[in-house]
């Protein structure tokens, strides 16, 4: 067996084939480099039979032959190598007796790539592991036949993670970290190596920001202008100021106050858009995250109530630059697992890893560079693709970044996804993969690094299946980690890593995906899923971590122990800045509100003849006879004779504006639910988002009120003079019914919080204005019927009709007849009636408006809740 020789640097090591050696910056490795760019444990390398071979294992800044990243290739005399970067790293040389037996050259010193693993595992040995041999063979549902295994040296059984700083240095604790370079650093950005650094004076200021008169210019959208500032201090100490920056200045993950100071120490985190500062010595290290970043995720688990769990245990690990692909059965877990993942809906056992950071205690700021497209659309329809774009970017882009800046993005992510040919198309005429596309390029608009995708392909042909997949590809080729829930398993191939979800929320695989089909035992992904619903009992988790691909792809993630339910930071300290100020935001959704609105002609049309119908029939009512207090005397009584005409129009139009005002707003929510709940996480405030419908939903409807009350009073003998408006006896009538529909309008917004899917809204609008006619007072006689008027008061109909029904004297016009002395105080002919009653159905919408800000709470992502 022959030896290998490797120098680097004036150093020399010969290698037995009998024993692996492992590469890296770690002291107890076998050869150890001195350079920040080489990773901890970065690669290993080993005779495997017939040549030596040399593996990266999962390095940050890579490992080059000839000038190209490989993972594994095989290496001989002659060939040489570089760590950490492909010119100027630690570079090796190799040399020595002949490898193996005669024959061509090694790939490595061919500069061809490295050989695949199909073809490795067939020259490997096919004995399986013993934990896997234990397993009854009457258990396993479908035994896979006996194929060539890879060989699992005993270096492999015993390394540390292949992150082992995630193990050393969980991201939580980052903050005790001892100061300075080498292993007791606090892990910034993994193992890779500072972007740039930046020497500081004692009294010096140091301004942040993407002005270019900045001492540190950051050219990044998310930073404003003027985003921060580094004070280094007489005594030595440094101090971080915000500059009232729109996306936040952080400290270890958390925001400090807009305008407010941090004293920071020596294992502090800065961070600033997607770069990250960190203090060594008297000098700043700057960390720019360029989309390559590592994400794994240890022990998850959810319990709902009961205790039962629907996510058990999945941990996973991935290299940046991958493409993951995330199957299995319905009931699996799979959106519960996109939910931890986010942070949408937090594990309650394990932590999610960002590049060595816990999402869920630095949600706040990693936030910002994480992208979600779910399964539905994120975008308004009824817009063109570049108008959608840009309203999407005027939200989530600080409101110091120019008109110019914001274009310039949006045109070079429709470039970048071949959509430049369609930014004047609306979005509703665009095919199914095309819109995916635009959902896609929303969330490019701020340059995530980690990018999630609920189900993209559902519901697309083969055709448009294969193109958003290798879409997807480009995007994990360009520098971003992706991770896909799918139901299609067309594509598979195209993925660097599949993970397989069992029944119960458990990992059945995890691994290359051309290697999955040949675990389980099957010839297609069919019969996996028959057998997972025909075993549901099986324990395929066990199956999975007794096998020899657990240990060769997901046994280091499992070798930390279970973090214990995690503890959310202070909810002050996890409330998302806002992009943009309250006031710009409001502006920025009315006016995108509106274009949606202007775009469809289709409601603009019901806008004008709804309200108009309804007005109109009224008017076959009795038309000769007017409003006013009947002039006839009942000669046996001595009281006026009801005029029935009164009642029953004002019925009529306080029905028609409530229908009217709830059907403006009861869809309203419900359909840009998903919409809501991605800007919410962007940074979107709650308030604005809902004030926004209030006052375009609003406007409409008290415009449509006006025109029920107009066409319904104006050709009718009304009084000459109001309780209130004196002469203007009309708009004094006109405006209970407005303020009506827009309470009902309130209403309907209720019911579009609290459904969960759209064709639930009908029938509890035809409910609401049913109910409605029972209680405005019309029908019978509400005042003095205990139970029923006090009931009556919460409905908004009475206090609209009690309001027009002062102004035309309804006490005289519509007498209790059961109680000929009673009157409803509510109808009194007197401006302070009139006031009152329009003051609480104003107040009712406004409780209606509370109702709604607290129900869309539960629409948004749990981390930002608590």
């Amino acid at each position: 067996m022959p030896e290998l020789v490797l120098e680097s640097n004036g150093q020399t090591w010969t290698l037995d084939p009998s024993r692996p050696y492992t590469l890296g910056r770690d002291p107890q490795g076998d050869i150890v480099f001195d350079d920040a760019r080489v990773s901890w444990r970065h690669a290993t390398v080993s005779f495997n039979g017939r040549s030596w071979v040399i593996e990266d294992h999962g390095s940050t800044n890579g490992t080059f032959v000839q000038g190209r990243r490989i993972q594994q290739v095989e290496i001989g005399p002659g060939a040489s190598l570089h760590l950490g970067n492909a010119t100027d790293g630690p570079r090796l040389n190799l040399s020595g007796a002949a490898v193996g037996q005669q024959g061509p050259a090694p790939y490595a010193a061919q500069g061809a790539g490295a050989p695949g693993w199909a073809q490795q595992a067939a020259a490997a040995q096919s004995q399986a592991p013993a934990s896997q041999q234990a397993v009854p063979q009457q258990a396993v549902p479908h035994q896979a036949p006996a194929r060539p295994q890879a060989p699992q040296p005993d270096w492999e059984q015993q390394a540390a993670p292949a992150f082992p700083h995630q193990q050393s240095a969980p991201a939580d604790q980052y903050a005790q970290k001892a100061p300075g370079g080498g292993a007791g650093a606090p892990p910034v950005h993994g193992d890779r190596s500072p972007t740039t650094f930046h020497q500081f004076a004692v009294g010096r200021v140091m301004r942040i920001g993407r002005a270019l008169e900045n001492e540190l210019v950051v050219s990044d959208l998310q930073v404003s202008r003027h985003h921060a500032e580094f004070h280094a201090t007489p005594d030595g100490r440094l101090e971080i100021r915000d500059l009232g920056s729109h996306n936040g200045t952080y400290v270890n993950g958390q925001p400090i106050p807009k305008g407010g100071s941090v004293q920071l120490g020596p294992a502090d985190i800065v961070g600033v858009g997607h770069s990250t500062f960190r203090i060594v010595g008297d000098r700043l290290e700057e960390f720019v995250d360029t989309g390559e970043v590592s994400f794994s995720a240890r022990h998850l688990t959810v319990t709902v109530d009961g205790g039962k769990q629907i996510l058990k245990d999945v941990s996973f690990g991935v290299p940046e630059k991958s493409l993951i692909a995330v199957i299995g059965p319905s009931g699996s877990g799979k959106s519960t697992l996109l939910k931890a993942l986010t942070g949408y809906r937090p594990a309650n056992q394990g932590e999610v890893l960002y590049d060595n950071r816990n999402l869920y205690k630095q949600f706040a700021e990693l936030r910002q560079r994480i992208g979600l497209v779910p399964q539905d659309d994120i975008l308004h329809k009824e817009l063109t693709v570049k108008k959608a774009l840009k309203y999407a970017a005027k939200l989530r882009f600080p409101a110091d970044t120019t008109a110019q800046e914001r274009e310039a993005r949006i045109d070079e992510v429709l470039r970048e996804l071949k959509l430049d040919i369609h930014k004047e198309k609306k979005v509703t005429s665009l095919s199914g993969g095309q819109r995916k596309r635009v959902s896609v390029a929303l969330e490019l608009l701020t340059k995530p690094s980690l990018i999630f995708l609920d189900e993209p392909t559902s519901g697309l042909d083969p055709g448009m299946d294969r193109d958003v997949m290798q879409l997807l590809r480009g995007l994990a080729d360009d520098g971003r980690t992706v991770l896909v829930v799918t139901h299609s398993v067309a594509e598979l191939a195209l993925c660097d890593k599949l993970l397989v979800m069992a029944p119960g929320g458990a990992v059945a695989y995890f691994g290359p995906p051309e290697e999955a089909l040949n675990f389980f035992g099957y010839d297609s992904w069919a019969d996996v899923f028959s057998a997972f619903e025909n075993y549901r009992d099986y324990d395929w988790a066990g199956r999975w971590k007794g096998s020899q691909h657990y240990q060769m792809y997901a046994a280091d993630f499992d070798s930390v122990a279970p973090q214990p339910v995690h503890h959310m930071p202070p909810p002050q300290a996890i409330r998302p800045p806002k992009p943009q100020a309250w006031g710009s935001q409001l502006l920025t959704l009315i006016r995108r509100y509106v274009s949606v609105i202007a775009s469809d002609r289709g409601f603009l049309l019901l806008s004008v003849v709804l309200p108009a119908v309804l007005g109109a029939v009224s008017l076959p009512i009795q038309h000769n006879r007017g409003l006013k207090v009947n002039a006839a005397i009942n000669p046996q009584t001595g009281l006026h004779i009801p005029n029935g005409t009164a009642t029953t129009v004002l019925l009529i139009l306080a029905v028609g504006a409530c229908f009217a005002g709830a059907a403006n707003s009861v869809r309203e929510l419900i359909k840009e639910r998903v919409i809501y709940e991605r800007e919410r996480a962007t940074g979107l405030s709650r308030s604005a988002y809902l004030m926004s419908k209030v006052v375009v939903l609003g406007a409409v409807t008290l415009l449509q009120g006006l025109l029920v009350g107009l066409i319904g009073f104006s050709s009718r003998d009304i009084p000459d003079q109001g309780v209130v408006l004196g002469a203007s006896t009309l708009l004094e009538l006109c405006l209970p019914i407005m303020a009506l529909g827009f309470t009902s309008m309130m209403v309907g917004l209720v019911i579009s919080s609290l459904v969960k899917t759209a064709e639930k809204t009908m029938p509890l609008l035809v409910m609401f204005a049913i109910i409605q006619v029972v209680f405005t007072g019309c029908l019978f006689t509400l005042h003095g019927t205990l139970g029923v008027n006090e009931v009556s008061y919460l409905m908004p109909s009475r206090w609209g009709v009690a309001a027009a029904g002062t102004t035309l004297d309804f006490n005289n016009i519509a007498p209790n007849t059961d109680d000929p002395g009673s009157t409803d105080p509510l109808w009194n002919h007197t401006g302070g009636a009139w006031t009152m009653d329009m003051i609480i159905l104003i107040l009712l919408g406004a409780v209606c408006g509370f109702f709604v800000a607290r129900f869309l709470r539960r629409h948004e992502p749990e981390v930002m809740r608590k």
